[in-house]
């Protein structure tokens, strides 16, 4: 492992006074009664992390309830069936097509001397269908092959109730790395981190802070971990690692914060998003929010050969009723070249099912709505448009994308823990004598109860 080998390059800038959160994808819905955090309506697409949902669980509750663990009577087991069908129409007139099961066995201990913990979990995918010359679903291998793989074992160290240390390889969420749990299995790096949760209590400031070195990152349909540099598209020989330094302030119904990313010679990546919440009555809020990335050549330039730097920012607008919640947002990308994001899903406002809309030039306006029904618990309906323009290379066209998703979790029975999914996408290309892309996803998970 060629951790701490490098010197250490990284900025943090933190913006105290930007008001505006999917990052600042997406701020946190009114939560009604009877709700939880994480069943309360948003916006937030699969595989992207809000900034104020980095570095631990969602809630200041969850993070208690991990760190009092004790030792081999508190060792917890997590298991997690998994099916996936997805079948692609792409822009070229070919198809991929795959329908996969398999999901992970994970355990993590409680705290030996209320201080150390250790942890590991197994991911597996496997065909069921998968024609060979319909590849590239990434729900399997490549070729269609089925895979096995350690893709968590770690330990963690609780130097106080608010501070852990992570060692080993692990899954961790951030705006540009993280998980991108919208397959088979998750994302986990190879990594050392620091994450610590402040304050939050009885209406306090809360404070989330995170820092760490990744050196190796296992993509979602991998077996195999590899160095960030090469994941990143730098020549094979290349071997970088990626700092990271940032934290996000939360008081009432203001959010903000920033991160920054840096890889030696590689990359450079700075991240901020805010925003802020107006409560309109008793039953309605708008929430306002607002996002800018800077990305810059690092160094001797290894990724690409050149200097390059692009951006993007966006706003955002939520108005939430009851289950209801409508959004509408906007975003821009410039400087030169494409936005990237080697380790992640995108973070930006309009980066949607099939569609990240972050290419140099591209502006695009996103309209959604979504539902959450109360006669009938954990079923929720959301529709999307995103009319993007066209960028600045002249081989390239606008293009607009429209989603339908529909979710039933099972929230409390024999089956708790279910949760079935349909999601649909079309893209249009603006270009008349270009294909569209049809997209279908059928998803099927199941968490039984913890061991």
């Amino acid at each position: 492992m060629q951790m701490f080998r490098h010197r250490i390059g990284v900025i943090a800038l933190l913006l105290p006074g930007f008001a505006a959160g999917q990052a600042a994808p997406d701020p946190a819905p009114p939560v009604a009664d009877g709700q939880t955090v994480e069943s309360a309506p948003t916006s937030s697409e699969q595989g992207q992390t809000p900034l104020d949902q980095a570095f631990g669980p969602r809630d200041r509750a969850t993070w208690i309830r991990e760190t009092r663990r004790k030792a081999w009577q508190d060792t917890k087991w997590d298991v997690q069936a998994r099916t996936f069908y997805l079948d692609r129409d792409k822009y070229d007139d070919s198809q991929s097509t795959a329908w996969a099961l398999g999901g992970s066995v994970g355990l993590k201990t409680g705290y030996f001397r209320d201080r150390f913990a250790l942890a590991a979990t197994g991911y597996t995918s496997q065909r069921l269908y998968g024609p060979d010359d319909r590849d590239g679903t990434l729900l399997l291998a490549p070729g269609q092959e089925g895979y096995t793989v350690l893709g968590e074992a770690y330990g963690e160290v609780l130097l106080n109730d608010d501070t852990r240390l992570k060692l080993g390889r692990f899954g961790i969420d951030s705006p540009y790395i993280n998980r991108n749990d919208a397959r088979m299995t998750p994302n986990t790096f190879q990594a050392l981190a620091l994450q610590g949760l402040y304050g939050g209590e009885n209406g306090a400031p809360e404070w989330r802070v995170g820092a760490g070195y990744f050196d190796k990152i296992k993509e979602r349909n991998a077996d195999e971990f590899v160095n960030m540099a090469k994941d990143a598209g730098a020549p094979a020989w290349v071997k970088r690692g990626v700092y990271t330094l940032g934290a996000n302030y939360k008081q009432g119904n203001f959010s903000g914060g920033a991160i920054y990313y840096h890889s030696n010679d590689i990359i450079g990546i700075f991240y901020t998003e805010g925003k802020y919440g107006i409560p309109l009555g008793d039953a309605w809020k708008l929430t306002l929010a607002a996002q800018y990335t800077d990305q810059d050549s690092a160094g001797d330039n290894l990724l690409r050969g050149n200097d390059f730097s692009s951006h993007q920012w966006g706003g955002k607008a939520e108005l939430g009723w009851k289950g209801a919640l409508f959004t509408t947002g906007y975003t821009r990308a410039s400087g030169g070249t494409n936005m990237q994001n080697p380790w992640s899903g995108y973070p930006g406002f309009t980066s949607v099912q099939v569609e990240d809309f972050n290419r140099n030039g591209e502006g695009a306006w996103l309209m959604r709505a979504s539902y959450a029904f109360e006669s009938v618990k954990g079923l929720s309906l959301y529709a999307l448009y995103v009319d993007g323009s066209d960028p600045d290379s002249p081989s390239e066209y606008a293009k607009d994308e429209y989603n339908l998703n529909a979710q039933w979790t099972v929230a409390e029975g024999a089956l708790k823990g279910l949760m079935m999914r349909v999601r649909y996408s079309h893209v249009k290309q603006k270009d008349p004598l270009s294909s569209d892309l049809d997209d279908i996803r059928l998803l099927v998970y199941y968490d039984p109860p913890s061991l």
